[in-house]
């Protein structure tokens, strides 16, 4: 099928900003400046797994040390909020992420909010989400500030133009809507209850799906020309697809990201410019 839209190739900005964070690292280093993440990982669900050895050789691969904290399912709370302690005052850790989801026995939200909000490289402590609200200076959520890069280094223009938002989650929707209000956009937010969803969908010059449920917006939801970032990852059949019906937008869109290669590899490359940003403030390190 012949498709309009511009593919927004996610592994290709990811891989420019992992080229800059290298540049970066080196120049630091030789300042005798190493930085550290670790990522907790609890029980060994294989997604998870997966998605943390991943962030362990990103990491690696630009010249951050990668740790991984492996803890068993079964772990208790009070174990997991002594390790978070732990890495809190460990001063070579620079990021702590603790990789969702977790067991149902674990809190998850105490949790987050035990991170040090000088280490939250993933940008969830209710801290750093208040100071993103009144507008000072903190780490971004990872995905919402990876799409708003990529915007930005694709030449596609956020200021004036009207951009929805379908999802309400902390971790995506609400902070991407923020963000966007952020660049000057007029923004709407879309959710389970939001009645003639398509109504609002055509009216978004940018849309940005990330709801979870395949196919959520097909070709006849979206605007003539509008761009389209699908933030969904779905198994279908053994199939990774994204929210949107990937084939039936790209014949409307003028741009849109696909599932997989879009949106996930700039999640984890703002996942290690978080690292880097907060590392440099706590130490209190100015780059030359």
């Amino acid at each position: 099928m012949y498709l309009v839209a511009r593919i927004l190739d996610g592994k290709k900005v990811a891989e420019s900003i992992h080229q800059e964070l290298r540049e970066r690292l080196i120049r630091l280093k030789e300042r005798g400046v190493s930085l550290k993440l670790t990522v907790v990982l609890v029980g060994d669900n294989p997604a998870s797994a997966s998605y943390v050895r991943g962030k362990q050789r990103t990491a690696e691969k630009i010249g951050l040390e990668g740790e991984i904290l492996r803890l068993p399912a079964d772990v208790s709370q009070e174990v997991l909020l002594a390790e978070v302690d732990r890495l809190n005052a460990d001063d070579s850790v620079d990021g702590i992420l603790v990789q969702l989801p977790l067991p149902t026995h674990i809190a998850e939200q105490e949790v987050l909010e035990r991170i040090s909000p000088e280490k939250d490289v993933d940008g969830f402590h209710p801290m750093n989400a208040g100071r993103n609200f009144v507008g000072l200076d903190a780490v971004w959520p990872c995905t919402p500030a990876g799409i708003v890069n990529m915007l930005h280094r694709e030449g596609i223009e956020i200021e004036g133009k009207h951009a929805v938002v379908v999802g309400r989650s902390n971790i995506v929707g609400k902070p991407m809507a923020l963000l966007l209000l952020k660049e000057n956009a007029t923004v709407t937010v879309c959710h389970s209850r939001t009645k003639n969803l398509s109504d609002i969908t055509r009216l978004a010059d940018i849309l940005v799906v990330a709801v979870g449920q395949p196919n959520v917006v097909t070709q006849g939801d979206v605007k003539p020309g509008a761009v389209v970032i699908d933030v969904g990852m779905n198994r279908v059949d053994g199939k990774l697809v994204g929210d949107v019906d990937f084939a039936g937008v790209s014949e409307v869109a003028s741009a849109i990201t696909p599932v997989p290669g879009g949106v996930g590899p700039l999640t984890v490359a703002t996942l290690m410019q978080n690292t880097v940003a907060l590392g440099l403030a706590r130490r209190g390190i100015k780059e030359e």
